[in-house]
């Protein structure tokens, strides 16, 4: 049986940025994920944007670790050759009379502490996207766009190199507390080929996204569902991608499901249009029932006019653990705590957007907590 200081369930941005936090202070950390790769699900299936933190209730997790992941994951790229530009973005207003829920989103951003926000109007969206239609916007200079798929990588490689193990094809199937320790078992490998190994670890963190209430419930009956809302993408590529030139993001949803089908030049030259985002059954269901093109352009068609059916193809799609059932209102916010019961354990549950910027941000959080309980 192998011993630990700390197991890490999940190999998403958020686990691999605790894996890299922790493996300064405990080079004996472990890092399972059930995946053939680190960041496969929700890590990667994203905009990539680095968020300024307008959009969350004052003095939430979510508000607090996106302001300052903003700034630490912007630093962790430029150290770490990580694909990554601050481009700005504008949040538009499309008709007068959304005018006031522009000035309160600036209110709440200015409230967590986001600065330079500004409105600006007509000409002043013209001045920065020529081709975006709006009755005025709000100017968000801190935001910016990395490549997700290269920050988890970069993050898995410098916790390996700290002495962290990580650990792909490795499920972990239950958590058993005992003395001053959990036991954890961790199946590896494939269906047909498969093996069990018992990992005992004095802190466990459950840092599983899309599956980590079903990692919190081996543990027992606990209060968190996570309901899987699919976000999809289309991509206009070649020379109708210079319609955009940074992003551009409508006035978030109402109900707090999402931020609204966006345009995202990307650091490769194309623009990304959505996501859009629709509760699914299955944590799998990347594809079935899908949108089709003429409703991905009828929506982005109310900020980009000139958008044509023919400048579009279908993109990738991405899954969101969020924790608020279908029909329910509001932002959730993270959960990032000691398990009640067991408080060798420690739950991250709902980290959904925005998780990717908030990463380096939580894991800063977690160390905090790994302190306490390994002291």
């Amino acid at each position: 049986m192998d011993q630990a200081n700390v197991l890490i369930v999940g190999g998403g941005v958020i686990g691999c940025a605790i894996a890299e936090a922790l493996s300064r202070r405990w080079q004996d950390a472990f890092l399972v994920e059930q995946y053939a790769k680190f960041g496969m699900a929700t890590s990667t299936r994203n905009s990539g944007v680095i968020h300024a933190g307008i959009y969350y209730p004052k003095d939430s997790l979510k508000a607090r670790h996106c302001v300052n992941g903003n700034r630490l994951t912007k630093e962790f790229c430029a150290k770490h050759n990580v694909p990554c530009r601050t481009t700005g973005k504008l949040v538009v207003a499309k008709e007068a009379s959304e005018e006031q829920e522009l000035l309160d989103l600036m209110k709440k951003g200015e409230g967590n502490g986001v600065e330079g926000l500004r409105i600006v109007d007509p000409a002043g969206i013209r001045a920065i996207e020529p081709h975006v239609k709006g009755h005025a916007a709000l100017l968000v200079p801190s935001t910016g766009i990395c490549s997700a798929e290269d920050l988890v990588h970069a993050l898995a490689r410098i916790a390996e190199e700290q002495g962290a193990s990580l650990v792909n094809h490795a499920k972990a199937v239950s958590l058993e507390p005992v003395n001053d320790a959990v036991r954890v078992r961790v199946r590896i490998g494939d269906e047909e080929q498969c093996k069990t190994e018992t990992i005992e670890a004095r802190c466990v963190i459950n840092a599983a996204g899309l599956y980590s209430d079903e990692v919190a419930q081996l543990l027992g009956p606990r209060p968190w569902k996570i309901y899987p809302v699919r976000g999809e993408y289309c991509e206009i590529r070649g020379r109708r991608a210079e319609l955009i030139h940074g992003l551009v993001y409508p006035l978030p949803h109402h109900d707090g499901l999402s931020l609204g089908l966006h345009l995202a030049k990307t650091l490769w030259g194309t623009v990304l249009v959505g996501p859009t985002a629709g509760y699914v059954e299955g944590k799998d269901n990347y594809e079935r029932g899908r949108m089709t093109i003429p409703e991905f352009v009828r929506d982005a068609k109310t900020m980009l006019p000139e958008l044509e059916e023919s400048d579009l193809q279908l993109g990738y799609t991405g899954l969101r653990p969020k924790l608020v059932p279908p029909g329910g209102q509001g932002i959730a916010d993270f959960v990032i705590e000691a398990d009640k019961e067991v408080p060798r354990v420690i739950q991250l549950v709902g980290i959904e957007s925005p998780g990717l910027t908030a990463a380096p941000a939580i894991a800063k959080h977690v160390f905090e907590l790994v302190e306490e309980i390994l002291h």
